[in-house]
């Protein structure tokens, strides 16, 4: 018993051991709540610390140790808590309220998220708070505005939203205010006018709107104001004048109104005034020139007007910039002297003119120009070489003549040229080779001739030419492979020959070659296998010929190209290697065999047209997989087979050109579920059955033609949804039925063709409801009946009727003559009668031959047409029989009288023999033969025409004759 007691005594002391030993933990863990190392741990907890800035914080180390802190003298309290860039995420504790003696929070940077509490409004001591750049969220609480003491507050780059109270005018000892990058809206409080030792107001990239307050005059000492990328809007306050302090001004991108206050020329401190993007009106006040500190000006994008009154006053000015307003006139001739510090002009896009200022040529400090987009004229001046310092010249989209000065040449650190869009002529000068550090070079949309100069390949900085649209000829320099930096070349639209030099390979960085629009010819070489970069090709106009070389296959980056209208042959292949292809056209080429399949692989394709070549097989039905493809083109070639089911994946199709293949089968049904569908040619093949209902679903289509197949059937009324078609063609196919009545829905027509059918019935009258058709109504070559409906006059806009080949019977409808668009007719080989429209008379008279009985110019007149009451027109057999008769019985008598004249001429060559051999006169010989009376006359014709008779008198008679008639 004694045993078993201890035994339990012992167990008991131990459990009392461990629990002390456990509770020791706890209990300094959870720490003295009156001592800033107890709330900091807590903040702690709620921060998420990836890369350790925190592991330091622990109760095992001295709390003034701790990163971040700065303790009070006595090292009690914690007056500064740094962690800015920290990398921290997580949220802000309230319980950072409890360090009560904090005079700074920066906590900057960092990724935090959540909302500002508002406990931090207990912070009575606190002088600074940074939390920017961080992704806070939420309103900023009103409780800052009790923070009486602080002099910093930089909240900016979160995404702070609501507006900015009035509260904030309480934070008198405020001297910096940092709110921008938020999405803070509303109003600019009139109360931060009570900020009077305010330094520095950021609001800019906000939604701020409304008026800036005249009351921000009262921040006498604001030296920074920016508030751009806002929505404010009304007038510049004049009171900003009084801002003497200000440095930086920045209203940059509001839509600020009115004129600029001549008041802002008494900010004599001021060093950067930013007005751009606003809709300031009026003139450049003169007073602007009284702010000799200015260093930067930007009035740009604004609706300015009136001349440039700027002046060497400004002796600081460094960067002037005045474009895309409505200023006329020129640079002032006083505005650069020797002494200036004008680095940066930029006068682009307004109404300047006259020649080039050569007042800039006194601003040897310049670094840029820019006079692009105005109306400046006259030649370019050989001084330009006194701009030692130039870097950037921009001259286009002006009236600059002459030549491009050899003096460009001395421009030793120009990086930039820019002078297209003028009227600039000659040869590029030799001396462009020594532009070392030139690296964009635009001379496009000028009258520039001549080849182009070998030495511009010296020019090894240059990364991009555009020369589209002059007159260069001769070759590509052979040494264009020097440019090893080259990332765009454009070369279009000029009068270059000759091949492509094999050292344009060498151009390993060209993401960019045009060189379409020319006159080049050869085969490719080999060498841009070495393009690796070559995201563009374009070749399109030339005489380029012979098969691709295999190596563009290792083109894998190729996104856009056009080989189209050249010689190319052989397969297409090689131009299938890149998966990144949105654009390939290789319309009319001489490439031949199968479209490869592995162009499905290229499942960003656009574009693919391959049209006009001798292309064969079929269509991949891999092409299913073109999820984007929106326009196929493979008209004009050899293609055989059937239209592939999974084409019908394509639901981008805008544009499907089949026309003019060997493609065969049925016209599928699916077709209907292209809903982008605009345009679908599927003519010249020989699809045959019926033509599918369901293409009526295909509510955006344009252009629907399916001439010269093999179509049967009627034409379904569900034609008649396609409320947005334009083109209408199913001419020469073996359609029969009625033209459906349904397509008087097709408002917008402007061109239908039905002919070359088997279609019947009458034309429908709500035909005249398609008050857009144009180009022609063609119904010709069919099987309709019944008459023409007059109704057709309302079509004043067509141009051409076709109405011939039918069995349409009636009069012509008076109210066609109001078709006064026509010019051209045709009604013939119908059943028509009666008298034709006036107005018809100027078509010529095949357009109505061959009817029953129509009259009026140009036929005959219906007076004469009408004078027997039983006349009637012949029909088109009984016609071509009278002709026939007519021209066999004029042939019968002419051979007749043939006969009767040669028999005459043998009697008369017989007689006059006879005669002659008595010795008798031909005096004699005439009586004898016509005779002095009846009884002799009657004789002598009895022997005339009696040629047998004579020829048995005298054989000799019968071989004088020249003909034996006998």
């Amino acid at each position: 018993m004694i045993m078993s007691l201890k035994r339990s005594n012992r167990i008991c002391y131990l459990m009392l051991v461990f629990s002390i030993l456990v509770a020791i933990p706890v209990v300094t863990l959870a720490g003295d709540p009156t001592t800033d190392s107890y709330w900091l741990l807590r903040i702690k907890s709620e921060l998420v610390d990836p890369e350790g800035v925190l592991k330091n914080w622990s109760t095992r180390n001295d709390l003034c140790s701790w990163n971040g802190l700065v303790c009070s003298e006595n090292r009690a309290r914690i007056l500064v808590l740094n962690l800015t860039g920290s990398g921290l995420s997580g949220s802000i504790s309230p319980e950072l309220s409890r360090l009560s003696s904090l005079q700074t929070i920066d906590m900057s940077m960092n990724d935090l998220t959540g909302s500002i509490p508002p406990e931090l409004g207990q912070l009575q001591n606190l002088k600074e708070l940074l939390l920017y750049s961080n992704s806070l969220s939420g309103m900023i609480p009103s409780e800052i505005g009790l923070l009486t003491k602080l002099q910093v507050l930089r909240i900016g780059d979160n995404m702070l939203f609501g507006q900015i109270l009035p509260i904030i005018g309480n934070l008198s000892e405020l001297k910096f205010l940092g709110l921008a990058y938020c999405q803070l809206n509303g109003s600019i409080p009139l109360e931060i006018g009570n900020l009077k030792y305010l330094n520095s107001l950021d609001l800019q990239n906000n939604s701020l709107s409304g008026l800036i307050p005249q009351e921000l005059s009262g921040c006498i000492q604001l030296q920074r104001f920016t508030a751009a990328n806002n929505r404010l809007e009304g007038d510049i306050p004049t009171s900003m004048g009084k801002l003497e302090s200000l440095q930086i001004l920045n209203l940059a991108n509001n839509s600020l109104s009115g004129s600029i206050p001549i008041e802002l020329g008494d900010l004599s401190n001021l060093k950067y005034l930013n007005l751009l993007g606003n809709r300031l009106s009026g003139s450049i006040p003169s007073e602007i020139n009284q702010l000799s500190q200015l260093v930067s000006l930007d009035l740009s994008s604004n609706n300015l007007q009136g001349a440039i009154v700027l002046n060497s006053q400004m002796k600081n000015l460094e960067a002037l910039a005045l474009s895309d307003n409505s200023l006329i006139g020129s640079v002032p001739a006083d505005f650069c002297d020797k002494d200036s510090n004008l680095r940066y002009i930029l006068l682009s896009q307004n109404n300047l003119s006259g020649n080039f200022p050569l007042e800039l040529l006194n601003c040897s400090l310049l670094q840029e120009v820019d006079l692009s987009d105005n109306k400046f004229e006259g030649e370019l001046p050989a001084g330009l070489d006194k701009l030692e310092k130039l870097t950037d010249l921009a001259l286009n989209n002006n009236s600059f003549i002459g030549t491009l000065p050899p003096q460009v040449g001395n421009l030793s650190n120009l990086m930039t040229l820019f002078l297209f869009g003028n009227k600039v002529i000659g040869e590029i000068p030799p001396e462009v080779g020594k532009l070392q550090h030139l690296s964009i070079l635009y001379l496009y949309d000028n009258q520039m001739s001549g080849s182009i100069p070998k030495e511009i390949t010296n020019c090894s900085s240059l990364t991009e030419i555009d020369f589209f649209g002059n007159h260069f000829s001769g070759s590509i320099p052979p040494t264009i492979g020097q440019l090893s930096n080259l990332k765009l070349l454009l070369l279009r639209q000029n009068d270059l020959s000759g091949t492509l030099p094999p050292s344009l390979g060498n151009c390993k960085k060209l993401q960019r070659l045009v060189l379409a629009d020319n006159r080049l010819s050869g085969s490719l070489p080999p060498t841009f296998r070495f393009l690796s970069d070559l995201f563009l090709i374009t070749l399109y106009n030339n005489s380029f010929e012979g098969p691709l070389p295999e190596s563009l296959y290792l083109l894998k980056n190729l996104k856009i190209i056009n080989f189209s209208h050249n010689r190319f042959t052989g397969s297409i292949v090689p131009l299938s290697g890149s998966t990144s292809l949105s654009v390939l056209d290789l319309t009319n080429n001489s490439f031949s065999g199968p479209i490869p399949s592995r162009l499905a692989m290229s499942e960003n394709l656009i574009r693919l047209r391959l049209a006009h070549n001798f292309l064969t097989g079929y269509i991949p039905s891999e092409f299913g997989q073109f999820r984007l493809l929106n326009f196929l083109d493979l008209s004009f070639n050899n293609i055989s087979g059937e239209l592939p089911p999974q084409l019908s994946k394509c639901e981008k199709f805008a544009h499907l050109l089949l026309n003019n293949n060997q493609l065969s089968g049925m016209i599928p049904a699916w077709l209907g579920g292209l809903q982008e569908l605009g345009e679908c040619d599927l003519s010249a093949n020989n699809f045959n059955g019926t033509l599918p209902a369901e293409l009526g679903k295909c509510s955006k289509l344009l252009k629907l033609s399916l001439h010269s197949n093999k179509l049967s059937g009627n034409i379904p009324p569900e034609i008649g949804n396609l409320t947005s078609l334009n083109v209408l063609n199913l001419q020469r196919n073996n359609l029969s039925g009625s033209i459906p009545p349904t397509i008087q829905q097709c408002k917008k027509l402007y061109e239908l063709r039905l002919s070359e059918n088997f279609l019947a019935g009458p034309i429908p009258p709500e035909l005249s409801t398609l008050t857009e058709l144009q180009v022609i109504l063609d119904l010709s070559r069919n099987s309709l009946s019944g008459e023409i409906p007059s109704s057709l006059g309302n079509l004043v806009k067509l141009e051409r009727l076709n109405l011939s080949f039918n069995q349409l019977r009636g009069q012509v409808p008076y109210s066609l003559g109001k078709l006064t668009s026509l010019h051209m007719l045709n009604l013939s080989n119908n059943h028509l009668q009666g008298q034709i429209p006036l107005t018809f008379a100027r078509f010529p008279l095949s357009t109505f031959l061959f009817n029953d009985n129509l009259c009026g110019p140009p036929l005959v007149s219906c007076s004469q047409s009408s004078s027997s009451s039983e006349k009637k027109w012949l029909s088109n057999s009984q016609v071509a029989g009278i002709i026939v008769a007519i021209v066999f019985t004029a042939t019968v008598i002419c051979l007749v009288l043939l006969y009767i004249m040669l028999r005459i001429w043998c009697n008369w060559r017989k007689v006059s023999i006879s005669s002659s051999g008595n010795g008798r006169s031909e005096k004699e010989r005439q009586e004898e033969i016509w005779g002095n009376g009846n009884g002799d006359a009657i004789r002598s014709l009895d022997q005339y025409w009696n040629v047998n008779t004579m020829e048995k008198k005298g054989h000799s008679l019968t071989r004088s004759c020249i003909f034996n008639l006998g």
